[in-house]
């Protein structure tokens, strides 16, 4: 060999440039993997959340707690979905075809979809899913999104809507995950079995379900969907386990035994970034107040009454206290992020001691005096007898720390007033099912969730009073009716604001309920956790909608593979 020649000299010179030659290789290879190589998500890992409340209907028709929308949004899919941006995409279907009046829209469905158990989806389960909805019988709380549609197959993969009248948010309604028609047509939709072991074609599968003994569910576990229309999701696993309340929630959070948690009350939240868990946070369209039920408790028709609770409330102590900045006060129905005008009749102007002073005034001119025990009475005459009445009445609200501490601050602010206020909880499950579907409360401290304009139909219209109608006020005005009516039908957006400025002017002028707070939508995520957005969300379970596109683990691939 010709190395053996070499003296020791120029052997170890040798060796040296040999060694120069293999570092300056190593690092020209490193410099040319910076640069040719990216990293890119890979598929792996699980995560596991914690939410309160346990499911009931994993059903797209039925779903109205938390529990239940949190998991349609992983389950199923519908024809349209919106993206991280806010922006509606197709999903099962093709871009939808539109006419000219705005009255037709033609959907095709997208080649080789299917459900969770491998059937396809077809234009029959798109049909059957809403005539489910419409069905007066069923109760559904999208029934109103579909009146006045109809739908009819045109063939195995096209499906035609025909409305009655254009409305600007029609497409909205198509993101409504579809049901299999052949596992729910034989038995009533409200006790088949797969409202709690669902079968969609959404990002995510159950696999199993875990209950506790007396049939409540304590946990579900969910698989990615390899068939999933708009990619098979990175993360391949999901656990869900479920608390009854908040205190349970963060000590799961604590323990390690979840990664990740929704419904975090404000405080919590500061807390837990103290100790460097991640927190996401989002301003949402929602609107809490004090909704007033005169059919429980006529003082309620007194305007004048209604205006001084209103100018009583310390909102800005709320928004302080009990949400610790997550959130901002309000005194509109339309949450500011939902639509762009300009009104601010609603507005409470002054300072907190001036507001109590005027509604002070206000129950003074009223005939309003306090009695010996320092609560506000009245005496009127009724057929020649005189009748004293107390103010008092009773707020319902749910048992979460956000609702409780809200009840309570506005129980001491009207109870120095001289008004009379008992506060009752619920548990949030029996809220809906007992007291709020029923009607039977005096007064209710609740949130409305407006995902889009067209919801305020469904929230102030009088047709919308009586379960499934979600007209918690039970507010019946003529005016607003046809106002909501026209505003619904409108697609151009500066037309539909000025009728909105309308509405709100009504609504302030009746005081059907007083507006208290906007919160904002509280989230902790796993520290590794990449690809999340919850900027443009409307509602809470819409985090899930790009859940697809979430992940924990990457890998180097050369940038010419990455696309």
């Amino acid at each position: 060999m010709a190395l053996s020649s070499f003296s020791k000299k120029e052997r170890i010179v040798f060796l040296v440039l040999l060694g120069i030659l293999f570092f300056s290789t190593a690092v020209l290879l490193e410099k040319v993997n910076e640069n040719f190589m990216v990293s890119v998500p890979a598929k792996g890992g699980s995560i596991s959340e914690g939410i309160i409340g346990s499911p009931r209907f994993i059903n797209p028709i039925l779903a109205i707690t938390s529990a239940d929308n949190d998991l349609v949004s992983l389950v199923y899919s519908g024809l349209m979905r919106r993206n991280t941006e806010g922006n509606l995409i197709p999903d099962l279907a093709q871009k939808p075809e539109i006419s000219k009046d705005g009255l037709t829209y033609t959907f095709t469905l997208k080649n080789n979809i299917s459900f969770q158990d491998g059937k396809p989806v077809t234009a029959d389960d798109v049909i059957f899913t809403i005539n489910e909805i419409k069905d007066p019988i069923i109760k559904s709380p999208e029934k109103i999104n579909w009146d006045g549609v109809t739908v009819e197959k045109v063939d195995e993969k096209t499906i035609k809507f025909t409305l009655k009248q254009p409305y600007a948010s029609f497409l909205d309604n198509t993101t409504l995950g579809i049901l299999p028609m052949y596992l729910w047509s034989n038995s009533p939709i409200e006790i088949n079995d797969h409202n709690i072991s669902p079968v969609g074609s959404g990002p995510y599968q159950v696999t199993k379900v875990n209950k506790q003994s007396n049939g409540v569910i304590n946990s579900l576990e969910l698989k990615s969907f390899n068939k999933f229309v708009l990619g098979v999701p990175y993360i391949g696993n999901i656990t869900f386990n479920f608390y009854p309340n908040g205190s349970d929630l963060i000590s799961a959070l604590s323990n390690g035994d979840i990664s990740q948690a929704s419904s975090i009350t404000p405080k919590n939240a500061e807390d837990l970034k103290s100790k460097n868990y991640v927190i996401k946070s989002s301003v949402l369209p929602r609107v809490f107040g004090l909704f007033f039920n005169q059919n429980k408790n006529q003082i309620f028709t007194d305007k004048n009454l209604k205006e001084a609770i209103n100018l009583a409330i310390d909102k800005d102590k709320i928004v302080n206290d009990v949400l610790s900045g997550y959130g901002m006060v309000t005194d509109n129905p339309i949450p500011s992020s939902l639509v762009v005008y300009e009104n601010s009749n609603g507005n409470i102007k002054g300072t907190t001691e001036e507001n109590f002073a005027k509604a002070s005034n206000l129950l003074e001119k009223d005939g309003w005096k306090k009695n010996a025990a320092g609560f506000l009475e009245k005496t009127v005459t009724i057929k020649k007898k005189k009748t004293t009445t107390t103010l008092e009445f009773s707020i319902s609200t749910g048992n979460t720390p956000e609702l409780a501490e809200s009840a309570e601050i506005v129980r001491q602010n009207l109870t120095a007033l001289g008004m009379k206020v008992d506060v009752k909880t619920f548990e949030v499950g029996n809220l809906n099912q007992s007291i709020i579907r029923p009607r039977d409360y005096e007064v209710l401290l609740y949130g409305q969730m407006i995902n889009h304009e067209s919801d305020l139909l469904s929230f102030w219209h009088s047709s919308q009073r009586t379960d499934p109608g979600r007209n918690i006020a039970m507010y019946t005005n003529a005016k607003v009716d046809k106002i909501l009516e026209d505003a619904f039908t409108m697609t151009d957006s500066e037309a539909r604001a000025k009728k909105y400025v309308q509405f709100e002017d009504e609504i302030n002028k009746d005081l059907p309920a007083v507006f208290l707070y906007s919160p904002d939508f509280i989230y902790v995520v796993s520290s590794d956790l990449k690809g999340i957005n919850v900027e443009h969300i409307t509602s809470p379970s819409d985090r899930f909608l790009n859940s697809y596109l979430w992940y924990l683990k990457t890998e180097n691939i050369w940038k010419m593979f990455s696309k």
